[in-house]
């Protein structure tokens, strides 16, 4: 039985975190997040190598390569506390760098399913990041990560949207949809007008808690989506889900060399024309 050092933070003394079964070196800086243990699957996959360090709960993680490029995939479940614990123990062991991978249900009536939305930032309709930071503390995007994810897009010729997504606790009733039995109450026949209306592109459940946290811990994040509903012309289809993968993966490889650009020019920040030195 593995002992844990205390009930503040739960990690024995070898740093394995009690939640996603992980230490430090079992990780790369960079990691991507999926909600479905599955997608991790798929992600890894696309890699040259991989090998899956654990297996914890909705937690699946491996840690391999990609074009030459260290990478983790790290499954978090769905939702935003579920996903706030996975930060919060990937970032003690070393994470610098995540990237959501999910599926998302647009609003707006040219997104198709199957396209990909790069998030820039989040309207936070979610619990989790509120026990954090004020509501008013924005969730936004690093820049960095949000224009390699752009990169790697048009690299491969996907079709794609760049804008703010609405992360909620419920995928029924706060995303507008009737809960059981057509339950519904009247503040819901505005959700999807007002958020329209404020050119909000899309519903999902993780980007606030990551984007906030991140920004708070020092962390770069970042997120893509495959569209799998529109909620206005009402259809459904699981397309773009490894789109989306090779996109978030080809994004780390981008970080990674324009990461070396700015150590070589000893620049705080990259900048387009690092690449032209």
């Amino acid at each position: 039985m593995k002992k844990w050092e205390s009930a503040s933070r739960p990690e024995t003394s070898e740093g394995i975190q009690y939640h996603i079964g992980l230490k430090p070196g079992d990780i790369a800086s960079s990691v991507l997040l999926p909600g479905d243990p599955a997608r991790a699957r798929l992600i890894s996959g696309l890699w040259d190598s991989a090998k899956q360090m654990a297996e914890k709960r909705s937690y699946l993680t491996f840690t391999g390569i990609f074009k030459g490029v260290p990478i983790t995939t790290t499954s978090t479940g769905i939702g935003c506390p579920a996903t706030a614990i996975a930060i919060e123990e990937l970032a003690s062991i070393g994470a610098k760098t995540l990237i959501r991978v999910g599926s998302s249900g647009a609003i707006q009536k040219h997104i198709k399913c199957g396209d990909l939305i790069i998030t820039t930032g989040a309207v936070r309709n979610d619990g989790t990041s509120a026990q954090y930071v004020v509501p008013q503390y924005p969730a936004f995007a690093n820049h960095q990560v949000t224009l390699a994810l752009i990169e790697a897009a048009e690299s491969y010729g996907f079709r794609y949207h760049v804008g703010i997504t609405c992360s909620t606790d419920s995928f029924f009733t706060g995303q507008g949809r009737p809960g059981f039995k057509n339950y519904w109450q009247s503040n819901m026949d505005h959700i999807i007008p007002d958020l329209k209306a404020a050119r909000v592109l899309n519903f999902e459940m993780e980007c606030s808690t990551i984007f906030t946290l991140s920004n708070l811990f020092g962390l770069r994040s970042g997120a893509i989506c495959a569209v799998f509903a529109n909620r206005e012309t009402e259809e459904f289809a699981t397309l773009g889900e490894k789109e989306a993968s090779q996109t978030a993966c080809e994004a780390v490889k981008i970080l990674a060399e324009w990461d070396e650009q700015s150590v070589k020019a000893k620049a705080e920040n990259w900048h387009p024309s690092l690449s032209k030195k």
